[in-house]
């Protein structure tokens, strides 16, 4: 398949084994997964980790490397966001969309009411127009801002559709810098 605007093919990557995917119907962990861990174990350090302030997916890699768990999902039967969200973890249950302030439409509200990826992708919009105000002919980056802030203003549709943000939040350069330095 080709890439979406490049016009070219992608690079192969690995793919996880058939019994650790989420779509598997009995997902069986092979026997030196997580051995001393079990899921109730898991999930109390999946919130000792998220209050030590790391990111969901900085929980499912240190998981993996430290622990021996390879998927959070296939141990435990739940994702790392459910599980903070049952032991209300997570300041305002991140997944409602009722957050204050971002439902005003101006692009601003907290980072943390806002997912995950759509965080990362707006930190390195960030990063590039940053760039791109001391290196204004850099034509490789002005091409790459577009395509970041093209794949931001996607997710934005898709989490509105999951009502996960408000529907009128909007994607705005300036205010994401403003949210992204609380």
């Amino acid at each position: 398949m080709a890439r979406m605007y490049a016009r070219r093919r992608g690079k192969s990557g690995s793919n996880r084994p058939f019994n650790f995917s989420q779509r598997a119907a009995a997902q069986v962990a092979p026997e030196w997964a997580g051995l001393g861990l079990t899921a109730e174990e898991v999930e109390t350090r999946v919130v000792d980790l998220y209050n030590q302030g790391r990111s969901t997916s900085e929980i499912g890699i240190t998981l993996r490397d430290s622990h021996g768990v390879p998927s959070v999902v296939v141990r435990t039967g739940k994702k790392i966001t459910k599980i903070l969200k049952e032991r209300g973890v997570v300041p305002g249950s991140a997944g409602t969309g009722t957050g204050s302030g971002t439902g005003s439409g101006s692009g601003t509200g907290s980072g943390s009411e806002l997912p995950e990826d759509l965080q990362n992708l707006m930190r390195k919009a960030l990063k590039i127009r940053r760039h791109l105000e001391e290196n204004r002919k850099d034509l490789h980056n002005k091409r790459a801002l577009q395509l970041v802030e093209s794949k931001i203003r996607r997710l934005t549709k898709y989490y509105t559709r999951k009502k996960v943000i408000p529907a009128e939040w909007r994607y705005k350069p300036g205010a994401a810098e403003f949210v992204m330095m609380r």
